[in-house]
């Protein structure tokens, strides 16, 4: 008898997933993975069993385990994105990065496979371009919210700077918890931000009122 005729007693006859909802489920069972046991443990074998699929459905889907490694740092970037209000958009201090860490907290998993990439591209240059596109995602995120949020566009280093403490203050909390301690890191963080807000608006209004006196001068001569 066969196991496609009949189940394993108290086993559930395993679901037929569509081909996106498949391939969402292999690339965050390929996330757990790696966050639970480092990149040397991303095998297809045990993708598939993390997702409770086949190996052959492993291989279909991304044809090689480098593949596998890009899409599922893809699918990391774009879903640490949507959720942590890195750049929600409205140019408003007080939106910077809030609920980062409730983000943390309900998906860890995500957050610690990109800090096993991170740091298996010491050991492996080859990742590398990988993890830069990881990173410019983030900085380009980054420096487009605070270019709402100052009058100035945000310049490099400015960016590298914002997203570096945030950076650190993910890591913090995957190992040490301590939500809350994110949460005032944060929001000290955005006093800077106000503190730099302000100090750009009155150079702004200063070089409008040097530009109006030169105005000024002109006429009376």
């Amino acid at each position: 008898m066969t196991e496609s005729a009949e189940q394993p007693e108290g086993r559930e006859p395993r679901r037929r997933m569509n081909y996106g909802e498949g391939r969402e489920a292999l690339l965050n069972a390929a996330v757990r993975v790696v966050a639970r046991g480092g990149l040397r443990k991303l095998t297809y074998r045990a993708v598939a069993q993390e997702a409770g699929t086949t190996h052959g459905l492993v291989v279909h889907h991304f044809g090689s385990r480098d593949a596998l490694i890009e899409e599922a740092l893809a699918h990391a970037i774009r879903t640490s994105l949507s959720t942590s209000a890195l750049e929600p958009g409205t140019g408003k201090v007080a939106d910077f990065s809030v609920g980062l860490s409730e983000m943390v907290t309900a998906d860890p998993d995500i957050q610690a496979f990109q800090y096993e990439l991170l740091l298996e591209a010491r050991r492996r240059p080859e990742l590398l371009p990988q993890i830069r596109a990881l990173y410019d995602a983030y900085f380009d995120a980054t420096k487009r919210e605070l270019s709402r949020i100052l009058p100035h566009d945000a310049d490099h280093p400015l960016t590298r700077l914002i997203f570096a403490a945030l950076d650190g203050i993910v890591l913090h909390q995957l190992v040490f918890g301590e939500p809350e301690t994110t949460d005032a890191a944060v929001e000290e963080l955005r006093h800077l931000l106000r503190l730099l807000e302000a100090e750009a608006e009155a150079e702004t209004e200063a070089e409008a009122e040097a530009e109006a006196d030169g105005d000024t001068g002109s006429a009376d001569r």
